[in-house]
């Protein structure tokens, strides 16, 4: 070897460990810096055309498991996921109340069915007349303020979605910002593997967010997409658009149609210029955002709509009457005549008969309807599993009603019909006994405080009566228990507590007795749509089990979602722990590449000594 080609060897291994030093030095200085990555040089040998060997850097390799990564993003997405939506949950828990605590819904609805119990037992006394008005109105009182505080767990939900998409769209920037950088770079030098780490830290930010689908292209180049399949960004980057709601209620709730949403969607522009709705396409399934969206479209509405529900049970439980109709034949046929006066709207009829043919007892629920841009009404206005239900409009006049009623019941074989006045007649089809009617009742809604009879309008909605009626914006139902109060004429005088009637004494104990056996013992059937109970079999009880069944369920819900959580950081700790181990920076073992470096530089050093040596001896000779 030619003292050049030495030179020439010496210099390079110089430049090549000075880099390599620097990339020590810069590792040693990020060991604690989070997305950092531990980089190395990547050495190859250069052999020149009659100038020797010398050594370069061809690129600096980022020391990191991309499988790993992968798999660390997917659980990102699960954990934050899980993480967000456990906490959310355990708020709603304390809600509900410490069981056993005096705060507790429970607790307190025991202490009004107490109050009933000892009115029960002593109608005539004052004191205990004012303390079933009193209890009641602490009942009210919370549940009202349960519908403010899990309103206002939907409010932060939704605040929470505004924040995440802000911290989406910028990370989607940057990504494109930095995609372009280093589409212009050709080799990967420690420059590039910087934007490299702060790239992966976006995405590992976006994962957090939302689930995504990472793809590798060309010269660095990424490209991200929902695991729907739907571009996020490229070169160029997309942007989700989400207009927040200053205020929940009840009844604000997402829907697919614009004109109806009251709520705030996420619209994803993309690079290209279409608009894609992410809720509706169901494109984000995993993340904070999804965990937003569960809660506020979800979790956090069947919370609600399970007080509504105890609240509604409550409500229709004090103040409906059931009227059965009266047994009649005509001719061959034989049926009910049941006068139908006095049905609020919402009220309704109903007719149980059997299809002989099958022997399958069979039932139609026939709703009164104010508001006929409702019609048709779906099966699901009631909480029966098999019943056909008919919204019957009213505001047509009684012979549109009675057209009406045939035309429901018609396809059965049954007929309907007006005899005088407000009488509806129903009958089986005659000598073809092919169906067999029942049963007709009506089930309406008692208005007066003194109507006699123990049903009275205990609970108001405000301070209207709640009938349980449909209209545009819905059923009465929903959003009922932050409106529910006590009945202000039943404030005003606790006597009609006793009083169904104006000649019943102070003494009788028929309506304390009633309405403690409708809390207490009745059974009604509850919405599968609360989450308790499935549709095929509508929970059943009383209000009471009902309560107990839906603190149950929220228990349940909220231990399944810590649980969750739990195995989520397990895993999501496990990964990242293997994913350090390979791209953290050890400190020890840069130490030791550190000194072979020293060693390395001393080497090439002392070549360049001896050159430098060997030149001047030649020079002297």
């Amino acid at each position: 070897m030619g003292l050049s080609q030495a030179l020439i060897s010496a210099i390079s291994g110089l430049n090549a460990n000075q880099s390599s030093l620097a990339l020590v030095s810069a590792n040693v200085a990020n060991a604690g810096t989070a997305g950092y990555v531990r980089k190395t040089s990547n050495l190859v040998a250069v052999s020149g055309s009659g100038t020797g060997v010398s050594v370069r850097i061809a690129s600096v390799q980022r020391e990191l498991d991309s499988y790993v990564q992968r798999q660390l993003r997917v659980e990102n997405s699960g954990a934050s996921y899980a993480t967000t939506r456990s906490q959310v949950l355990n708020q709603l828990q304390g809600i509900y109340g410490q069981p056993g605590s005096d705060s507790a819904l429970e607790t307190i609805y025991n202490n009004f069915t107490s109050s009933l119990q000892a009115l029960s037992g002593s109608p005539d006394d004052v004191a205990a007349r004012s303390s079933v008005v009193s209890s009641a109105q602490l009942l009210t009182q919370q549940l009202n303020s349960m519908t403010t505080s899990i309103q206002g767990l939907r409010e932060n939900a939704e605040l929470g979605i505004s924040d995440a998409v802000s911290q989406v769209n910028d990370a989607l920037t940057h990504i494109a910002q930095l995609n372009t950088q280093l589409e212009a770079t050709t080799t990967i030098d420690a420059s590039a593997a910087n934007m490299l780490d702060q790239r992966d830290a976006y995405i590992d930010k976006l994962s957090k967010l939302m689930d995504i689908n990472v793809i590798k292209g060309d010269q660095s180049q990424l490209t991200i997409y929902t695991n729907t399949g739907i571009q996020l960004v490229s070169d160029k980057a997309g942007s989700i658009s989400f207009s927040p709601q200053g205020s929940m209620s009840a009844t604000t709730q997402w829907s697919a149609d614009p004109n109806v949403r009251q709520v705030g969607t996420l619209t994803l522009t993309t690079a290209n210029g279409s608009n894609v709705d992410l809720i509706q396409s169901h494109a984000i399934r995993s993340g904070s955002i999804a965990a937003y969206l569960q809660l506020r479209d979800q979790d956090l509405v069947q919370a609600q709509s399970q007080i509504d529900a105890i609240a509604a049970a409550m409500s229709s439980g004090l103040s409906d009457k059931t009227t059965a109709g009266v047994g009649v034949t005509s001719g061959g046929q034989s049926g009910f005549d049941l006068d139908i006066s006095g049905l609020s709207t919402g009220n309704k009829i109903t007719v149980n008969y059997t299809d002989s043919l099958t022997n399958t007892a069979r039932t139609i629920t026939l709703i009164r309807v104010d508001d006929p841009s409702v019609l048709p009404l779906s099966d699901t206005a009631t909480a029966a599993a098999n019943d056909k239900v008919y919204g019957i409009d009213f505001s047509s006049g009684m012979s549109a009603v009675y057209g009406q009623i045939a035309n429901a019941i018609g396809s059965t074989g049954m007929v309907a019909s007006n005899t005088s006045g407000t009488t509806l007649r129903i009958l089986n089809d005659g000598p073809a006994n092919a169906v067999a009617v029942n049963s007709v009742t009506k089930t309406a809604t008692v208005t007066s405080l003194q109507g006699g009879s123990s049903e009275l309008p205990f609970f108001t909605d405000g301070t209207s009566l709640y009938t349980g009626k449909i209209g545009a914006a819905g059923s009465q139902s929903v959003g009922l228990a932050g409106r529910i109060n006590v009945n202000g004429n039943l404030i005003a005088d606790p006597s009609k507590l006793v009083g169904y009637a104006p000649s019943i004494a102070n003494g009788d104990s028929t309506r304390p007795d009633f309405l403690y056996n409708q809390l207490t013992n009745t059974s009604q059937q509850y919405s599968p749509a609360t989450g308790v109970g499935s549709t095929n079999s509508p929970f059943t009880g009383s209000i009471s089990t009902y309560l107990r069944q839906v603190v149950s369920v929220q228990g349940q819900t909220a231990d399944a979602a810590a649980s969750l959580k739990q195995g989520q950081d397990v895993v999501q700790s496990a990964l990242q722990q293997r994913f350090d181990d390979a791209a953290g920076v050890n400190i020890d073992q840069e130490m030791a590449n550190l000194l072979a470096l020293q060693n390395s530089y001393a080497a090439n050093a002392r070549v360049l000594s001896a050159v430098k040596d060997m030149i001047d001896t030649l020079m002297r000779i």
